[in-house]
């Protein structure tokens, strides 16, 4: 049986516990009989297996029968491990048994990997970053629109254009550029985010207790998430995998020793890697500051916090430090590309209130400002009541998103490994003697509705931030007044439109069937800049030289945006292929 053992709880001014994981440890003995909680969570992780497996056996087994047999395979490992599972008798036969899941995992992956490794416009622009690295030349700001098309995304701006430049710092690109050798394509770039994969996986799997390994290959492995996107070369995986040693027992940073050292240098890496550590990293120094304060005092607290601050930036200049000497302005633009392109609005927010459910907003900035607000909000809540925050510290960043302007979910799952490391290895109790400040109002005899108002107060600002951007009416008013059609297509329409507003606007035209925006018409005739309160005709044209139109009951509607201010504004079309 297992049982677990809260450890007392340190008392001020004592250095903290040098425990592993956590506060929370488990006792583990190989020879009794293994929970059942753990085998449903080994069963668990054995079954997350088959998802996506079929289609990867069936691709397989056109071309590449080996790794069809290999799949095959991984099939009877997947059954015979269920089996074994559940009869087993022993711990030790059952950690074991999480081993071999973890195998079969990572062969399934490097199956994945072999059949499907052309990527995605992440890994295309990483890899051709690597090349102009490897050649001396440019590698931010400049770029090269020729790799895009022919099925490969493109990002959209408000502007009426889109972005072909790199956009993240520059530890991926580096990585890849050793391995430009092994293939053509993205290839390399697919390899560094896969093997970053495969390194986290294993990584968090040796550390976890014994009883929780299965967790790991669950999370990393299984479900058929994160293989997807390594396959496509995101550079968030590396990051992921960079922060898996900071998160796992975060609680025991700032006590000094090769440990800190480790985890400060990881953050700093896993900061050149990607733009989505940026959002963690305030929340665990705020975390380690309030641990430390509460065990060593204030003086203590902010040297240890300071010390980590320094390795990781030394960390991060050092990785940085070829590009902020030869391109040093590119390199600025580069990195901060993703806050500052104004990439078309999407996602799965609440930005779809404006996108999906009414025709628009002149306000669309306030989702914007809504999102910076809620990461201040939850910061300051965290640092307020941090006994009670802590264990969900690499969880919060994300929330802020969800008001973006941009919400696509794959800012929430692509870091869920963190929140399960982080879940085994710093518990609630771990926090207990965190320091909190308390001001004034916090310590009275109605603090229970203090604290309720606080949180209200610090969330105010995002609502009303969220309101105002919801409630914003489309500043456009567009008519059809001719399309140029055949019964299934339509080569061109004429548009009326009216700007509602006073402010002047550059509009650009896209016509949508789904989630998202679509490629933009070309305006062939219309004027570039519609002053308030006047009227314009434009001559569209869709991007392919036609539009094909969408079966029955689906619904189309013509968008306008721009993006100084950026606005939206729709209105449906109600074209079917049977009309004439």
């Amino acid at each position: 049986m297992y049982s677990a053992e809260i450890k007392p709880a340190p008392t001020r001014r004592q250095a903290p516990s040098k425990a592993s994981p956590g506060e929370l440890l488990t006792r583990w003995n190989p020879g009794d009989a293994p929970a059942q909680w753990h085998r449903v969570l080994t069963l668990l992780a054995d079954i997350s297996l088959f998802i996506g497996t079929r289609p990867l056996w069936a691709q397989a087994a056109s071309h590449r029968l080996l790794v069809a047999a290999i799949v095959s395979l991984c099939y009877a490992s997947i059954l015979v491990t269920g089996v074994l599972t559940l009869v087993v008798r022993r711990g030790r036969s059952l950690a074991r048994l999480d081993l071999c899941v973890l195998l079969t995992a990572l062969t399934l992956v490097v199956c994945g990997l072999v059949m499907s490794h052309q990527g995605s416009d992440e890994s295309i622009l990483t890899t051709q970053a690597a090349h102009e690295f490897l050649a001396g030349h440019q590698v931010y700001d400049r770029p090269w629109p020729w790799l895009f098309g022919h099925g490969v995304a493109l990002t959209a701006t408000m502007n009426g254009g889109y972005d072909f430049t790199y956009g993240y710092p520059p530890l991926a690109l580096m990585l890849t550029t050793p391995l430009l050798w092994v293939g053509h394509g993205s290839a390399a770039a697919t390899m560094v985010s896969t093997g970053a994969l495969i390194a986290g996986a294993v990584f968090m799997w040796r550390k976890l207790p014994v009883p929780w390994r299965s967790a790991a290959t669950l999370t990393w492995l299984g479900l058929g998430l994160l293989p997807t996107y390594a396959r496509l070369g995101y550079p968030a995986i590396l990051a992921c995998a960079l922060l898996i040693p900071v998160v796992m027992g975060w609680p025991r940073m700032g006590g000094g020793g090769r440990g800190d050292i480790a985890r400060a240098a990881c953050l700093g890496a896993a900061c050149a890697a990607q733009q989505l550590p940026w959002f963690l990293a305030p929340f665990l120094l705020a975390g380690v500051y309030a641990l430390r304060r509460g065990d060593l005092g204030a003086r203590a607290a902010a040297i240890a916090v300071g010390r980590i601050v320094g390795i990781a930036a030394t960390t991060w200049l050092l990785i940085n430090a070829y590009f902020i000497v030869s391109e040093p302005r590119a390199w600025l633009s580069g990195i901060a590309l993703p806050l500052t392109q104004d990439a078309d609005i999407h996602g799965q927010g609440l930005v779809g209130i404006s996108l999906y459910f009414t025709d628009g907003s002149d306000r669309l900035n306030w989702y914007a400002h809504a999102s910076l607000l809620l990461a201040a909000g939850l910061l300051a809540l965290f640092v307020l009541f941090v006994r009670r925050l802590g264990p969900a510290a690499t969880v919060l960043p994300w929330c802020a998103f969800y008001v973006a302007t941009r919400s696509q979910d794959g800012y929430y799952l692509l870091m869920t490994p963190l929140w399960v490391a982080a879940a085994i290895t710093a518990p609630w109790q771990s926090f207990r003697t965190a320091w909190q400040p308390r001001p004034a109002f916090l310590r009275g005899p109605h603090r229970r509705g203090a604290r309720m108002a606080a949180v209200a107060l610090l969330l105010a600002p995002t609502a009303a931030a969220v309101s105002l951007a919801a409630t914003g009416s489309p500043p456009l008013r567009m008519q059809v007044v001719d399309a140029r059609r055949t019964a299934e297509t339509v080569t061109g329409l004429s548009i009326g439109v009216t700007n509602l507003g006073a402010a002047a606007l550059s509009p650009h035209f896209t016509v949508t069937t789904g989630q998202g925006l679509s490629r933009y018409w070309s305006v062939a005739s219309g004027p570039a800049t519609l002053a308030g309160h006047a009227f314009g005709r434009y001559e569209l044209r869709p991007p392919e030289g036609k539009f094909q139109l969408p079966r029955a009951g689906v619904r189309m509607r013509l968008r306008a945006v721009s993006a100084s201010p950026m606005t939206l504004s729709s209105t449906d079309l109600h074209f079917t292929p049977s009309q004439p």
